[in-house]
């Protein structure tokens, strides 16, 4: 467990793998997980001022403005204090980029590099219980019974978004969007790219390199 704050940010194109390195991450480190897009939902949930702002432009269609995203995430590290955080996801634009590391400086960027032949096939076998939200993938995480939710038993769907065709142009879009806020890290020399085909092995890259950073930042602090 870290006696300093470490603050760290994980991207990933989506199906990457982030939401496994990331719970191990929390396990083994202590980290706080902060998703933005849980943060927002959560909002929009409750019926904060926040979330009704934000449901607009969800509701359009719309990317949620720089301002109200950002306001989101600051109020979330303001209440996690003074431990160790990890940014999933985010920031995705250049401008959150820069007004993220204006107010919180950042120890470290984990881009998780996965080829998309390999996206493509885990989403294909993606199956989604719709009133839950739970997700199975065929030969990784089975239902236990083919094509059914195992908690209620009700059928299983695939989203039109997971399609293959569908999920390359999401890709390609992903990298367009990602690519300043990549360059960006790079220059200031924050970003280290962790390249596999499987979360087995990509992990164990990932827990080295924040094992040995981890400990280099408490000793500078000390």
């Amino acid at each position: 467990m870290l006696t300093k704050v470490f603050r760290m940010v994980m991207l990933g194109a989506p199906a990457s793998g982030k939401g496994t390195i990331s719970k191990r991450i929390v396990e083994k480190f202590n980290f706080v997980h902060i998703s933005p897009g849980d943060m927002l939902r959560l909002n929009v949930l409750h019926k904060t001022e926040l979330g009704k702002k934000a449901k607009q432009f969800m509701d359009a269609g719309k990317l949620v403005p720089d301002d109200i995203v950002m306001k989101c995430v600051l109020s979330r590290i303001t209440e996690v204090g003074n431990k160790s955080w990890m940014l999933d996801g985010f920031p995705r634009t250049l401008v959150q980029a820069e007004r993220l590391n204006a107010s919180e400086p950042l120890h470290a960027v984990i881009n998780l590099e996965v080829p998309h032949d390999v996206i493509i096939e885990r989403v294909k076998g993606r199956w989604i219980h719709l009133p839950s939200g739970r997700v199975y993938n065929v030969g990784f995480n089975d239902p236990k019974v083919p094509g059914k939710d195992d908690i209620t038993g009700e059928d299983l769907v695939q989203r039109d978004d997971d399609k293959p065709e569908v999920v390359a142009q999401r890709l390609q879009v992903y990298e367009e969007m990602l690519r300043p806020v990549l360059e960006y890290y790079q220059k200031q020399e924050l970003i280290t790219n962790f390249r596999g085909r499987t979360t087995a092995e990509i992990w164990p890259q990932v827990e080295q390199f924040l094992v040995e950073k981890t400990k280099a930042a408490v000793a500078k602090r000390l």
